[in-house]
């Protein structure tokens, strides 16, 4: 399985969310064409209500600690419950990296 389906599979599970995006923005880096080390990730879920960004970022790093520590370079995390995400509607782009090719 891919790493990209690994995250989308894990977040499902853990978080169901109403909403979710996975990211592959390795191409966005130098590193070999079809890598699978840097990620942007969007999780609309019910179970992030009364926490703050810091917990809701936690939960997602201990989730996904085995990616991490493995084939993940880099994951960018953006968390919203519901009604947030009904005012945001969309995450933040990735800023360029410095290095990319």
């Amino acid at each position: 399985m891919s790493v990209e389906n690994t995250l989308r599979e894990k977040l499902n599970q853990q978080f169901k969310p109403s909403h979710l995006e996975v990211h592959n923005e390795s191409h966005m880096h130098s590193v070999p064409a079809n890598s699978e080390t840097h990620f942007k990730v969007v999780v609309v879920a019910e179970a992030f209500a009364g926490q703050r960004a810091i917990a809701r970022h936690q939960q997602i790093y201990a989730l996904l600690a085995g990616e991490l520590a493995g084939p993940i370079h880099a994951l960018a995390i953006h968390t919203y419950t519901p009604e947030e995400w009904q005012q945001q509607a969309a995450a933040p782009d990735s800023p360029q990296c410095a290095g990319r090719r």
